[in-house]
């Protein structure tokens, strides 16, 4: 069985990760599932594993990309399934941890991602700008009612790419949407605390990172060449903004934390809509023992989750 350790940011998954890979019997390996430890040198503020920890328990989809490429999340997930399918192949266990929600759901969940042909996807965003959003969401409509009910008429971006899919492959856009199913079985162990306590996490690790050199990671990776999906992340983002003279380091700092709270929301909101996931406290004294008893009860058939056609909605804290 699959684990899988998810959560909002600065709720201890990796630790955790880390922990129930050494508990384990026999014992268990970490492929990463958070799109920003893809690369390398996004160390600090990233807040990755240590190289000692790496060490002792082997850690997958770690410093895998320069950061002047983008992360494309169809190359991870073939490339994280191989790495689940090699760990158990050596009679380990996989344990996928991470906060990125797609990256999570392509290697647990039936999912494909089409191609893109820039020449289909130029003539779109032609039509677009010639005709106007309104006239292309209507073309949905017709073409794919499931797709254009789920995406707003002034989203121009994901009208072009339900389109776009639908030249190429011919079908529906909706059918390639995620299905929250399992493709091999799977038990989804999830982090949470209040509000008040996250928000104070929140604080606590921005302030280490900037203990810790945050300021000048940044710098020597923006010399070297930043591309477009390393350069949004939290907290390199606003330092870039620092560097470059728009704000000053104190504000820099300040928007750190807001938009990483901003984060820990946003990815509560994703995870928060899956039925599946067994949520734990993440202050918990007996944390690790938890886990591993949800694994094991998971294991014997023993959890009584929720109909995952039938998603709720789970918020910070509750």
């Amino acid at each position: 069985m699959l684990i899988a350790v998810v959560g909002p940011t600065a709720t201890g998954k990796s630790a955790l990760g880390v922990a129930l890979a050494r508990a384990l019997d026999p014992p268990g390996e970490v492929v990463n599932a958070d799109a920003f430890q893809l690369y390398r040198g996004m160390d600090i503020g990233t807040a990755k594993v240590t190289a000692a920890e790496r060490g002792e328990v082997p850690h997958h989809q770690i410093d895998v990309l320069d950061v002047a490429e983008d992360a494309s999340v169809a190359h991870f997930q073939t490339a994280a399934r191989t790495d689940v399918a090699d760990i158990e192949s050596r009679g380990r266990r996989a344990i996928l941890v991470g906060g990125s929600g797609l990256y999570v759901r392509s290697v647990l969940d039936r999912i494909e991602f089409p191609g893109t042909d820039p020449k289909i996807r130029g003539a779109l965003e032609a039509r677009a700008e010639a005709e106007g959003a309104r006239r292309l969401h209507d073309e949905l409509t017709r073409r794919d009612p499931v797709a254009a009910a789920n995406i707003g008429p002034g989203n121009v971006k994901r009208t072009v790419r339900a389109l776009e899919v639908i030249e190429l492959t011919g079908r529906p856009f909706s059918a390639t949407l995620p299905v929250p199913e399992y493709v091999r079985p799977t038990v989804q162990i999830g982090l949470d605390c209040s509000r008040a306590v996250l928000d104070a996490r929140v604080e606590a690790r921005v302030a280490k990172m900037w203990e810790q050199g945050l300021v000048a990671e940044v710098a020597a990776l923006a010399d070297h060449g930043m591309g477009r999906t390393a350069a949004r992340a939290v907290g390199y983002a606003e330092v870039l903004e620092m560097l470059v003279g728009r704000c000053t380091e104190a504000v820099a700092r300040e928007a750190v934390v807001v938009h990483t709270r901003r984060l820990a929301r946003k990815q509560m909101g994703w995870f928060g809509r899956d039925p599946r996931i067994v949520w734990l406290d993440a202050d918990a004294p007996d944390l690790v023992a938890q886990a591993l008893d949800v694994v094991a009860r998971a294991e014997r058939g023993e959890l009584d989750l929720p109909d995952a056609s039938r998603p709720t909605r789970r918020t910070l804290g509750s």
